[in-house]
Parts: structure tokens; sequence; C-alpha cells
């Protein structure tokens, strides 16, 4: 079966809400979530602005309240070492799927720079060290319900250890062991980041033990069975598309990509820049109305494929930064045709990086107006400027 560009265009649009027309039911936040399988959260913004680009019904509350009061998505540390919101049905298959061989790799690492490098204290048993600092996470976690990284290095003196520069490299400074800790026990499954102090856009967030969120417990799934169906929703809400898109996007090696997906009923497809697959029964819908949206910095729609000129064009330069991380864009029609950013004082700004036409401009600068009318007067500024992003604020 051959499926063109325009056919996948078609079905981002539908399928991921990125300028589709509303339908009868304004879609709920979970709706919105489900339908992408995960928002990145590496940038606390992107999860409400992704949220509210696909539905012009939803506030900056509702999102909030998602996660923090109904408690039906959870931030965890995933696919890539990244950092997501899932809906709370779905964390399991992600957290065996993907965030188990992260939380390996993270504690390898550990303990390797703990052997290798110079302490302070110093650490002769980095094995024991770490038993010992993660009862000690957990005992103070529990006492205080929530509590800050500063706060829990404040309970478990062991997580303000310090690992040592060895040269003398801009970057390569005095740094405590506090936050990749932290960050192991999270992928791990032993505790869960919740609400920040502050506003709706910090990154200082509390966290909380996993049982807050799942009583019992993250529910335990076999990864080879995760892995097959994280790769099955991964192509319900991204396919067609390649094996290597999927290993891409989930981090996993060719062995575990090939394994997840011959579990799979899956069909060969003829996409337009070489062979492709999609999951059986996968519908191409018909053209939608054209429509724009603004997704903002690290969205997962242009970060869920690896090859993406089908929708990217020859736009990369100006949008990516060196890492691979993508700014804010401009869409129209399932395609990205510009990209935006919001200055310090409030405004938000656009630019176009090609003729799309009048009334294409027109419904652009319409949701750019809503959008700054949405944010209240509230700055945005990714951790990654591009440098289309950057010229925009300047």
């Amino acid at each position: 079966m051959r499926i063109t560009d325009e056919q996948r265009r078609h079905r981002l649009v539908v399928r991921h809400r990125v300028g589709a027309s509303p339908g009868d039911t304004p879609p709920t936040v979970e709706d919105v979530v489900r339908g992408v399988l995960v928002l990145h959260a590496t940038d606390p913004a992107t999860v409400y602005l992704s949220a509210l680009a696909r539905s012009a019904a939803l506030t900056l509350e509702d999102v909030r309240a998602a996660m923090y009061e109904r408690r039906t998505l959870v931030r965890v540390l995933a696919m890539r070492r990244t950092l997501f919101v899932a809906d709370r049905d779905d964390v399991p298959i992600i957290h065996s799927g993907a965030s188990l061989g992260v939380a390996r790799t993270l504690r390898t690492r550990l303990l390797k720079q703990l052997v290798t490098l110079p302490t302070d204290p110093p650490v002769p048993d980095p094995d024991a060290w770490l038993a010992e600092v993660e009862k000690g996470v957990d005992a103070a976690l529990r006492d205080a319900g929530t509590a800050t990284g500063a706060q829990l290095g404040e309970a478990v003196p062991g997580l303000r250890t310090a690992i040592l520069p060895t040269t003398d490299k801009a970057w390569d400074v005095r740094r405590t062991v506090t936050s990749p800790t932290l960050a192991l026990l999270s992928a791990e499954g032993r505790m869960v980041r919740t609400e920040p102090r502050g506003s709706w856009t910090s990154r200082h967030h509390t966290w909380a033990p996993i049982e807050a969120w799942f009583p019992g417990g993250i529910p335990e799934i076999a990864e080879p069975e995760a892995r097959t169906r994280l790769a099955e929703r991964w192509l319900d809400a991204f396919g067609p598309a390649t094996a290597d898109d999927l290993q891409w996007w989930t981090g996993w090696n060719k062995s575990q990509t090939r394994a997840a997906l011959a579990g799979l009923d899956l069909v060969d497809v003829t996409l337009d820049d070489g062979p492709g697959l999609a999951l059986a029964g996968t519908e191409i819908p018909p053209a939608p109305e054209p429509g724009a949206a603004l997704l903002p910095a690290l969205d997962p729609t242009p970060m869920g494929w690896k090859h993406r000129s089908w929708y990217l064009g020859e736009h990369r330069e100006r949008l990516f930064d060196r890492m691979g991380n993508i700014g804010p864009t401009v869409w129209w029609d399932g395609r990205i045709v510009g990209g935006w950013a919001v200055r310090p004082d409030g405004e938000v700004v656009h630019r176009l990086l090609e003729d799309v036409g009048s009334a294409a401009r027109t419904a652009i600068e319409h949701q750019a107006e809503r959008l700054h009318a949405r944010l209240g007067g509230a700055t945005i500024s990714a951790s990654f400027p591009t440098p289309l992003e950057k010229e925009l604020r300047a």
C-alpha cells in the first residue's frame, strides 16, 4: 500500500489535533495527551502550551488540575532519558518499556563516577553508599509527603556528596549528586515529580512518593511485552512511519525495536521517501480543512519522528538547535511554515518562512492573538533556544 506525504499530513492533523477543526465535544486534557501518547516536559511550559494548542476550550488551570488534582497525568523520565507527561493508563508500559532501561544506565553512570572521580566526602564503597542514600530518600519523602531536592538534601546528607572537577574546563565544576540520584530513583519508579514551587512555568518541582499516584506502586509488566505495547501505542499515534523512527523515538537498540515490532499485526507500506510500516487497520482520513496552529518548543508532534522532511520541509536550520531540539513552530495544513516566540514584554510574535497565502496568514495571526490572550502576560523562553526564536525575542 502506498501512502503519500500528503496523506501522512492529513492523519497528523486529525490524530494530533494540529490545526484541525474542533469536533462537537471539545477534547479534555487527557484526550489531548492520549492522542499524541506523551507531552514533552523538559520545559514545564511545553506541557501547558501543547495542550492549549490543541483545544480552544482548555485553560492553564485545566492542565494543572489534570496533573496535580485528578492525577490522571504523570511526569515520567523515559524515552531517550527525556522528561515526559503521560496518561496514567500508559505509565506502566512506558515505565517497563523505557524508564527501567534508562534507570539502569543512570545507575551504572552514577556508580562509575563515584568509583573513578574524586568526591567530597570520599565514597569508599559506592554500592553501599547508594543503597543507604536510597533508603534515606524513601524514608524522608514518606515522612514529608512532598519535598524539594534541596529539602531532601537537608534530610539525607549523602545527597550533598559532591563530585569534584578533574580539569580546568569551564564545564567541569563541583557538583552534588542530588540531581542524578533523584533522577535515578524517579526512573526506577520510586518517586514522582509533582507540582512546582512558583508559577506554571517554574522548573523547581517538588517530589512525592510514587504511592501518591499509584497506591500499590506502578503495575509491573515484563519488559519485552511492555516494549511491544509501547510500539503499538506509538504506531497508533505516529504511524505510518519507519522502524528507524520508532527506534529513535524510544531510544531502544535495533534488537529491541525488531522484537517489539515482531509482536504486532503490521502491514508494509510505501512512503514517499521509502519503505515504512503501519498497524493493520490504520485508516487515512480524508483531507481536513486547512488550519493553523502554534506549537511550543519540544512539542511531541515535530519531535515524534527521526525523518521529518514530509512536514518540516527545508526549515530545519532555523528551527532546531545544534542538539536536535526544535523551537516553537507555526503550522499550516499539517506542515511547519514558520516559528514564533514570546518577547520579554509578553508579546507573541511570529515569522513565516514561506509564502502560505492570505487566508493562512490571517488564520496564523488569529492563533497568535489568541495565544497572547491565554498567556495573560506570562513570558516563555525555551531551555534550548533556536536561531529563529533568538531573532524573534531580540
